[in-house]
Order: structure tokens, then sequence, then C-alpha cells
């Protein structure tokens, strides 16, 4: 049996996209974690620039709870430790670990992490970018005889 291979094909392959391919690995990135499903989550917007996510943790202590931005990615972190001196009749609440990642935009800034009723809401700003204008110089190059002339001064000043 013949297999093919397929080569992938990048959305941002236009030769107009200069210094796009950032936003290739982000895309991989959110692909990559949109596998699991737990824990469940929620995103509102709360203002014209304020968004929230709120996961849902429940069983977790602040202790067990880890906020961090790492590269552009808000990396939520629980861990859960058993406790192997209770005897179980039935286990249906496991401890468990778990890893969301969310891939925030250039100019999305964390403002603050709540735990509240076994919920963790992380509010987030969107600042605003300030406009820049910057106008490029553009040099020519010199005539021929402008050349020739500036060899002849500098052999001149030579001898």
């Amino acid at each position: 049996m013949r297999r093919s291979s397929m080569a992938r094909i990048s959305m941002f392959n236009s030769p107009l996209l200069l210094g796009f391919d950032h936003f290739e690995r982000a895309l991989d990135r959110v692909q990559k974690a949109q596998s699991d499903g737990y824990p469940p989550y929620n995103i509102e917007q709360t203002s014209d620039f304020g968004l929230r996510i709120t996961l849902a943790v429940a069983g977790f202590d602040m202790d067990d709870l880890e906020v961090h931005l790492e590269n552009n990615q808000l990396v939520v972190r629980g861990r859960q430790v058993d406790d192997d001196g209770k005897i179980y009749l039935h286990r249906g609440i496991a401890a468990r670990q778990f890893l969301r990642t969310f891939v925030l935009a250039e100019g999305i800034q964390v403002e603050s992490a709540e735990l509240d009723n076994g919920l963790l809401h992380i509010d987030l700003q969107r600042l605003l970018p300030e406009t820049t204008l910057k106008t490029i110089p553009i040099n020519g190059a010199r005539s021929k005889t402008e050349a020739i002339d500036l060899k002849a001064e500098a052999g001149e000043a030579g001898d």
C-alpha cells in the first residue's frame, strides 16, 4: 500500500504576510490545548475593553492553583494531592491535575485572579495601542558622476 505524505499548508504562506509565523505557532498551541475539556470554562466580555475567564475548579484551594503568564500565554495549573488516610466506599471525585492555557493577543493584560465558590475568575484588560506614524526617508543612489568626483577627491587627499 502506498502512503502519501501531505505537506501542511500554511495560512501565512503569502509573501505579503511577513513576520507572522508566530501567529501560526500560536494557532498550533490553541489547537492542541482544545483537546482537553477539563476544567470547563467561560469567557465573557465585561466591558468594551475587559474580558473575564472563569474556570470551574470545585475542590481546589488557592494553594492548589497557579496562574502565570508565559510567552503571551496565560497558564492556569491545578494540582490536588490525594489524602491516603481516607477509606472510600465510593470514589466519584478523584483528585486530579490540570493545565489550561489561553493564548493572549498583544496588548492583553492580566488584571487579577480571584477564587470564589469553586470558580476561578481571571480578569483581563485590552490596552488600546498607541497610533504611531513614522515616515521612512528614501535614500537615493548617487549618480555616476558624483561617485567619480568623490573618488577623485579621495585620491587627491591621499597625495
